[in-house]
C-alpha cells in the first residue's frame, strides 16, 4: 500500500514519493542500529535499499508517465539496464544485512554461552571492607557499573569478536612464537582483581576513571612461556580493528597485577569494553596498556617501533600521576549555611593513596578523612565536614601518594602524558 501511494506521488514529476521513501529508510536505520548491540553499519543495508528503491521507482513512473516532447519515448534498453542495476544494489543490500545479522548473532551468542572462569580461593579478589565505599550521596561508588564505566576508543564500530574467532598472535623478539586460541587461554590459571583504570585524557576533576573487578589471565606468566629477548624492552599490541598501543615490558614483568582480562564485574567484558579478551595493566594510562579485543602480541623495542598514539605527539610511556577530585558538592551547586560534607575520590595506581586535603578560599590545607585502603592499584574516598558561611567560596583538594608524591599544582593539558593541577569547584553558600 505504500509502495503504491508512493508510486502515485512520484508520477506528479515530483519526488513526493521519494520523500516517503526515505522517511521510511530514517525510521528503519534508527531502528536497526538503536538494536542492542548493533552499530551504525546496520543502517548500510536499509539505507542501500531505499536508493534502490528509489531507482526503481523513478524507472517505473518514468516509463508510465508521457513524453514532455515527441519522441522515441522510453527505452526498452534503458529500462532493462536500470531495473537489472536496481535488483543488483537490492540483492547486495540484502546480502549485507544478513551477513551483518548473521555477525552480529554469532557474537551475542557467543556472550551469551560465555562460561564464567573458576578462580581458586587464594586468586580471588579480597573482600571489600566495610567503609571502603563512603556511601555518600554524588560521591563515586567504590566499584564502577558497567554501564557507567567510561570508554575511549578509536573503534568507529564496535569490534564483534566470537571466543571461536578470537587468538593471540604473539612474535617478534622471542625465543618461540605462539598462537593462543581461547582454550589455551582459558586453560590457564585465572586470577580476579579490583583494579582503577584512567585515561589519559581525563581533564583534572574529569570523571575518565573507573574501578572495577577484572578477572583475567596473567600477562608475566605468558611472556615467561615465550622467553623475551633481554633486550626487549617493549610489547606492542594490536587491536582487532587495528589500533596499536606500546607497554613497557618491564611493568608488565615487576610484579604487579597485568592480566588479559575476559570478566568485568563479574560478568562477561561488555562489547563496548573488549569482549571476549582485553589487557588491564595496573599503574599505567589506558593509552599505554589497556587493549580492547587484543589479537597480536610483538615483542620489540621503542626505538623500533611506534604505537598508535605515541605517532600523534603522546607519549610513549605513561605512569599515572597522582590525581584528585572533589564530586560532593557539585560545582556550582546551592550548599546551605552550617556543616557541609565535602567527598571526592583520589588515585595514584600501584603506589596508593596516603592522605588528602582540601582548602577553603586558598586558605590553610585540613586533611580529610580517608577511607580503608582497598589496594595501591585502586582509587580511594575521602570526605572532610566544613563550616560553611554564606557567600561565594572556593574549594581546592589535593592527593600524597605512598611514594611521597603531592599532586603537582600547575595545571597542564593532558597531552602527551596527562594533566596535571588541583581540582578547583565553586560554590555559593546562601
Amino acid at each position: 500500500l505504500i509502495a503504491a501511494v508512493a508510486g502515485i506521488l512520484e508520477r506528479s514529476g515530483r519526488p513526493f514519493g521519494s520523500i516517503v521513501f526515505v522517511g521510511l529508510g530514517v525510521l528503519a536505520a534508527g531502528a536497526a542500529v538503536t538494536r542492542p548491540g548493533a552499530t551504525w553499519l546496520y543502517a548500510v543495508p536499509i539505507l542501500a535499499g531505499v536508493v534502490a528503491g528509489i531507482a526503481v521507482l523513478r524507472l517505473l513512473t518514468a516509463s508510465a508517465r508521457p513524453p514532455a516532447v515527441s519522441g522515441p519515448g522510453f527505452s526498452r534498453r534503458r529500462f532493462l539496464v536500470l531495473a537489472t542495476t536496481a535488483a543488483a544494489v537490492a540483492a547486495g543490500s540484502a546480502a549485507t544485512g544478513r551477513f551483518l545479522a548473521q555477525q552480529l548473532d554469532n557474537a551475542l551468542e557467543s556472550r551469551r554461552n560465555f562460561r564464567l572462569p573458576f578462580v581458586a580461593a587464594r586468586d580471588r579478589a579480597p573482600v571489600i571492607a566495610l567503609g571502603t565505599d563512603i556511601g555518600i550521596p554524588g560521591a563515586s561508588t567504590f566499584v564502577t557499573p558497567n554501564d557507567s564505566f567510561y570508554r575511549i576508543d578509536t573503534a568507529l564500530q564496535v569490534p564483534r569478536l566470537t571466543t571461536d574467532e578470537w587468538q593471540l598472535r604473539i612474535h617478534g623478539m622471542v625465543d618461540q612464537e605462539l598462537t593462543l586460541t581461547w582454550d589455551d587461554l582459558t586453560a590457564r590459571t585465572p586470577i580476579e582483581r579490583i583494579i582503577t583504570l584512567t585515561c589519559v585524557s581525563n581533564e583534572v576533576g574529569g570523571n575518565l576513571a573507573g574501578n572495577a573487578t577484572w578477572t583475567g589471565y596473567p600477562i608475566a606468566s605468558i611472556l615467561d612461556q615465550v622467553g623475551v629477548a633481554a633486550d626487549a624492552d617493549m610489547l606492542l599490541s594490536t587491536s582487532s580493528d587495528g589500533l596499536t598501543i606500546g607497554t613497557p615490558l618491564a611493568v608488565l614483568r615487576d610484579g604487579r597485577d597485568a592480566m588479559l582480562a575476559v570478566t568485568m564485574n563479574g560478568a562477561p567484558l561488555p562489547f563496548e569494553h573488549g569482549y571476549p579478551v582485553r589487557q588491564v595493566v595496573p599503574g599505567l594510562y589506558g593509552f599505554v596498556s589497556a587493549t580492547k579485543w587484543v589479537v597480536d602480541w610483538e615483542i620489540t623495542r621503542f626505538d623500533r617501533a611506534e604505537a598508535y598514539w605515541t605517532k600523534r605527539g603522546w607519549g610513549a610511556q605513561a605512569p599515572i600521576k597522582t590525581a584528585s577530585r572533589i564530586e560532593v558538592p557539585a560545582a556550582l551547586s546551592p550548599v546551605a549555611p552550617g556543616p557541609v560534607l565535602v567527598a571526592g575520590t583520589a588515585w595514584a595506581q600501584h603506589r596508593g593513596i596516603a592522605k588528602v586535603e582540601v582548602r577553603v578560599d586558598n586558605g590553610p590545607w585540613n586533611l580529610t578523612t580517608l577511607a580503608p585502603q582497598y589496594s595501591i592499584d585502586t582509587w580511594r574516598q575521602w570526605s572532610w565536614q566544613w563550616q560553611a558561611t554564606r557567600g561565594g567560596h572556593t574549594l581546592q583538594v589535593r592527593a600524597t601518594d605512598l611514594d611521597g608524591n603531592v599532586q603537582v599544582e600547575e595545571r597542564t593539558p593532558p597531552i602527551p602524558g596527562g594533566a596535571t593541577g588541583w581540582h578547583t569547584s565553586s560554590l555559593t553558600v546562601t
